[in-house]
């Protein structure tokens, strides 16, 4: 059990702070659209790209850097297109009420949220590479770390989309929503920033 508990605390380490994806997951809780998908989604991802890290994808991407490179700006002008998209929200008063209906559609959230996932190259050094590191230092019990991460992911994820969802009745006023908007495209704009600059090791 003590490998899968490190698991667990070494996932929730790495996937509590709000970034691009935490942030499309509380967007989606808020407006209640499709939420069940979207976490799922995000966990399910989390968990496949863990399981690939153990399995010793981690070595295959160390040793392909432009991999990582292409993944990188793709990343990034997704997410400068995010936060364009954002702004343009925060704009529009007629989409702000978490009552009303959604302009994002099944098709839409998906790709967001695969996007958010899949082109974030960090994504990889942190599940794939980190946590396939540290597991296989376990040895014989390295899946149970592997499962206790997964578990952070699946809880954490959850808990963000539904938290949201249940918080939306109290959120109803444009002016949160304008906010909450702008909020989002600053945090895209951000990571998109560090993302295009930061040296990806």
């Amino acid at each position: 059990m003590f490998a899968y508990f490190a698991g667990l605390f070494t996932g929730w380490s790495l996937i509590v702070a709000i970034g691009a994806q935490n942030a499309f997951v509380i967007r989606q809780g808020l407006t209640r659209k499709f939420v069940f998908v979207v976490v799922a989604i995000c966990a399910l991802a989390d968990a496949l790209l863990i399981a690939l890290g153990v399995a010793g994808l981690g070595a295959l991407i160390k040793g392909l850097p432009w991999m990582l490179e292409l993944i990188r700006w793709f990343g990034v002008a997704y997410l400068v297109w995010f936060g364009i998209k954002s702004i343009r929200s925060a704009m529009k008063s007629d989409s702000l009420d978490a009552r009303g209906e959604s302009s994002a559609t099944m098709r839409g959230a998906l790709l967001t949220v695969l996007a958010m996932t899949f082109l974030n190259p960090h994504v990889y050094l942190d599940t794939v590479i980190f946590v396939g590191s540290v597991a296989n230092q376990f040895g014989a019990l390295r899946w149970q770390f592997a499962f206790g991460a997964m578990t952070a992911s699946l809880v954490w994820f959850f808990a963000l989309g539904y938290g949201s969802r249940a918080a939306a009745r109290f959120m109803s006023k444009p002016i949160f929503w304008r906010v909450l908007d702008s909020a989002i495209a600053v945090i895209m704009f951000s990571i998109a920033a560090v993302l295009a600059t930061s040296k990806l090791a």
